[in-house]
């Protein structure tokens, strides 16, 4: 591998990303590589001062436009701050959520126009687009429960679960449209079984 690769991890709340993206990271960091860890919305300072206004479960007024707009924008700095220069240096990044979950939650869970979201992050990430997406796949009220059990619930994780289903279902829609990036991993196997399959898909990656 001669340049920087981008990695993202897409999924519902409580999909088993966290664990995932940990595993991944020391696996990618024994082949020789350098990684950065990033996560969105937030990543870097102004990015999280975003991410706080959009998850505090007080903000309920918060229109979905808004909303969308506010993930675009705490992606634009990310993307020009962190992820761009790293990739650019020739570092591995991984990131937990990028474009793909403004399709998901916005698109799908709020009904905001597909194309004035891609509209506005065409804008945000400067081309920027993941050589790799693993979507972890389970059912969202599975994936909820386990979420709000561990950490308690944002502003997101407080919605109801017809609005995760259409997250779901959202998700689902664009793994079928991108599959040669966006790769599905059953996320109810164990552990080490998810581990294994993304390792062999990032082997073919880097080696």
């Amino acid at each position: 591998m001669k340049q920087g690769l981008f990695i993202t991890f897409e999924g519902t709340d409580g999909s088993g990303k966290s664990t995932q993206i940990e595993l991944l990271e020391k696996y990618i960091k024994s082949k020789g590589y350098e990684v950065v860890l990033s996560r969105e919305p937030g990543g870097t300072r102004v990015s999280e001062i975003i991410r706080d206004i959009i998850l505090d479960p007080r903000n309920k007024e918060i229109d979905p436009l808004t909303e969308m707009i506010l993930y675009a924008a705490s992606r634009a700095q990310h993307v020009a701050e962190i992820i761009e220069p790293a990739i650019e240096s020739g570092k591995v990044v991984i990131c937990d959520r990028y474009v793909d979950s403004s399709y998901a939650y916005q698109g799908g869970g709020r009904g905001v126009d597909l194309k004035s979201i891609a509209d506005v992050n065409r804008i945000a990430i400067h081309g920027t687009v993941p050589d790799i997406t693993f979507f972890l796949d389970i059912d969202p009220e599975i994936a909820i429960k386990r979420r709000i059990k561990s950490t308690g619930a944002d502003r997101i994780e407080q919605e109801k679960l017809d609005f995760h289903r259409r997250v779901y279902d959202g998700y689902k829609k664009l793994s079928i449209l991108y599959p040669d990036r966006i790769k599905t991993i059953d996320a109810t196997k164990s552990i080490d079984e998810i581990a294994f399959q993304i390792n062999s898909f990032i082997d073919e990656l880097i080696d």
